[in-house]
């Protein structure tokens, strides 16, 4: 069976990493993982033409997977011409690349592409209408990439996205509710919260479909909930109960990054041109919660 070459941006990352596992002993493809940094991968900087062209050109690479993105969205707001760098400069720079090599590319993007402003699930056809920097510059990254390589290029917009590697709200209300008596949390802000596994394994469905479908994507798990009933979801599940956690309202806790109210993303294209079952949020984050040692048992049957 014929191996097909691929390029990982992005490798240190949440999603990055959980490529890493999904690929692992998959014998479809043959992965170089890379990020600007790491002793156990390749080094590569996305904004760096020439070096993405060496890279892309001496390893036969027929499809690039960017997982790269600068992600700190408050941070942005007041970095925003690096942000814009890495979000939308790089992903033009791997678009050209993979356009005069004939490679496929599929990026990832994210909710804050739209206000939030809305009431029912965002479709990929949807205005978008960014109110960060962050979303902003993520939008930028997806018109590039679309001016570049059309229709053939693949966008996944997910949201809410958490592992059990890096930093994340999954692992920071685990520590919080282990330090703090008390916690207010967010409840007029509701999306589907995103395990990284689950979207790799997305990612890798698409790669290994029958035929190329190019286009805009939505995938998140299914289901929605508000932040604060994500972390008492969390507590639940991880056995906190020393820790009284209470809904409040965004304007409690004034951010430097518009958040959006309203995140939840319509999967229906996706299910239907993929032919997946999307898992449920609740299940997902049990798997997460074992794999971090600290729940013994999967929802999932």
């Amino acid at each position: 069976m014929a191996t097909t070459n691929i390029l990982i941006t992005g490798a240190n990352g949440q999603l990055g990493h959980e490529m890493r596992n999904v690929l692992a002993d998959d014998q479809r493809f043959n992965a170089i993982f890379t990020d600007v940094a790491g002793d156990d991968i390749t080094l590569l900087d996305i904004t760096d033409e020439e070096a993405v062209e060496r890279m892309v050109a001496d390893n036969k690479i027929a499809i690039i997977v960017n997982c790269a993105a600068y992600t700190a969205v408050d941070a942005a707001e007041d970095n925003e011409p690096l942000a814009a760098r890495l979000n939308g400069y790089g992903v033009g720079i791997l678009a050209r690349v993979a356009k005069r090599h004939d490679a496929r590319m599929v990026h990832i993007s994210t909710d804050y592409v739209f206000d939030g402003n809305g009431c029912v699930p965002y479709t990929e056809d949807m205005p978008t209408n960014p109110q960060s920097a962050y979303g902003r510059t993520k939008l930028d990254g997806e018109l590039l990439l679309q001016d570049i390589l059309g229709d053939d290029a693949i966008i996944l917009r997910t949201a809410w996205l958490y592992s059990p590697y890096g930093k994340n709200f999954v692992k920071t209300m685990l520590a919080l509710g282990k330090d703090k008596p008390a916690l207010k949390v967010v409840f007029d802000q509701v999306g589907s919260p995103t395990c990284a596994r689950d979207l790799a394994h997305a990612i890798v469905t698409v790669m290994s479909a029958d035929e190329w479908h190019g286009g805009i994507y939505h995938y998140s798990n299914e289901g929605v909930i508000s932040w604060y009933d994500f972390t008492k979801a969390i507590h639940r599940l991880a056995g906190i109960t020393t820790c009284d956690v209470q809904p409040c309202h965004s304007n409690e806790f004034p951010a430097k990054a518009h958040r959006p109210a309203y995140s939840v993303l319509d999967k229906t294209k996706f299910k239907s041109t993929f032919g997946v079952t999307v898992p449920y949020w609740l299940d997902s984050l049990q798997d997460t919660l074992v794999e971090l040692g600290i729940s013994g048992k999967s929802n999932r049957t």
